[in-house]
């Protein structure tokens, strides 16, 4: 068997060298001559894979190491007859603790307490889901809005209602284009114009859910709106101008932790021995690497918020990525620049565990509303 896959997937060796040759290439150089002798082809979120571009090729398995599947044409690769399989919630985590760093970001710069505001989720699957949940065991108020799942559960709102009740506003959707809910440009020029006064505007999904061209002129006319941009429309190719205009940018790492990269290919591991009606022989549990002890050692401050906040920062911050990002923008001279640069970014991105990988020690006895807290937040107790 032949197994054509991203560079990009981690422990490919360990979970699918069992199965056959691998072939390793860029996700954006994976083409149709390249997979014409495959059998599997596994890739993250910036390969396009069409029925029409593996026309001809011995493919009959394609898996995705990501949530989303919008980079897959699912009905014309279901009609020519390839198994198509993705890793639903393999980076959620990743994702929830990417938007509490932005929020505590914001509170800073605001100088409004985060844990104050009322938090509204656009798209309440696998990861606003899991953010929701997040966020009210740290006792935060969370609005919903899910159109898809309104129809058939209760505890979701409209999102024009959403836009005018909520102080922050969390985008945690599919990129779609028919149906009855397409979101492409869900945030257009008039919803963005109804943005709250201070609003908070943070997208993690996918970038054209936002019309970009309608956001910068929102930015440019008003600076009480404070915005985290980790998708973006057209990427790699970023608008600097927009990057410029907004309080945090990233590129399109939000759920890039390793613990998620890792479910990802197990998860995708798991759908391909399904398809051959093999039994799994590889654990991610006997193969995961570790870095380290996974504990997290703070000092005792004034209150569980301070603490909390603390903790959530040693594990990640990402006003770092914020910076590596904008010094890239700040040194490319040309869209093909900002293209590489974007990549590079996200291949060389550093080492990042999530909070359920430590364990959190204090210099002092561990208070109970501390301890809850932190366990909210996913660290282990």
């Amino acid at each position: 068997m032949h197994i054509v896959a991203d560079e990009n997937i981690p422990l490919l060796d360990e979970f699918m060298s069992g199965f056959g040759r691998i072939t390793r290439l860029p996700g954006r150089k994976i083409d149709a001559s390249s997979v014409r002798h495959a059998d599997v082809l596994l890739v993250r979120s910036v390969t396009k894979v069409t029925a029409s571009m593996l026309a001809g090729s011995t493919v009959r398995f394609v898996g995705t190491c990501t949530i989303g599947t919008d980079h897959l044409d699912l009905h014309g690769l279901d009609k020519a007859g390839i198994c198509v399989a993705s890793a639903p919630g393999c980076n959620a985590r990743g994702v929830v603790e990417y938007v509490l760093s932005c929020l505590l970001a914001f509170s800073e710069r605001t100088g409004i307490d985060w844990q104050q505001q009322v938090v509204g989720i656009v798209g309440a699957g696998q990861v606003g889901g899991r953010l929701a949940r997040t966020l009210r065991q740290l006792g935060v108020e969370c609005l919903l809005c899910d159109p898809p799942r309104s129809e058939q559960e209760s505890g979701f709102i409209g999102l024009d209602s959403l836009i005018e009740r909520a102080g922050v506003i969390s985008c945690h959707v599919p990129l779609t284009d028919s149906g009855r809910y397409p979101t492409r440009h869900l945030f257009n020029t008039d919803r963005l114009a109804r943005l709250r006064s201070g609003a908070w505007l943070i997208n993690s999904s996918r970038g054209p859910v936002i019309d970009n061209q309608a956001l910068k002129a929102l930015l440019e006319q008003r600076d009480d709106l404070q915005v985290a941009l980790d998708v973006w429309e057209h990427e790699p190719l970023v608008d600097p101008e927009l990057a410029a205009l907004c309080a945090l940018a990233t590129p399109h790492i939000a759920g890039y932790s390793l613990d998620g990269k890792l479910r990802g290919t197990a998860q995708i591991y798991q759908a391909l021995c399904q398809f051959l009606g093999e039994k799994p022989t590889v654990r991610l549990d006997d193969i995961a690497p570790s870095d380290g002890s996974g504990e997290l050692r703070v000092s005792a401050g004034t209150s569980s918020a301070w603490l909390l906040a603390r903790a959530l920062r040693l594990v990640y911050d990402v006003r770092d990525d914020d910076a590596r990002f904008r010094a890239m923008l700040g040194t490319a001279d040309s869209d093909s620049e900002i293209r590489s640069g974007f990549d590079l970014l996200r291949k060389h991105y550093p080492l990042r565990r999530e909070n359920s990988f430590y364990r959190v020690s204090m210099d002092a006895p561990m208070e109970r509303p501390v301890a809850d807290r932190l366990a909210a937040a996913g660290f282990r107790s």
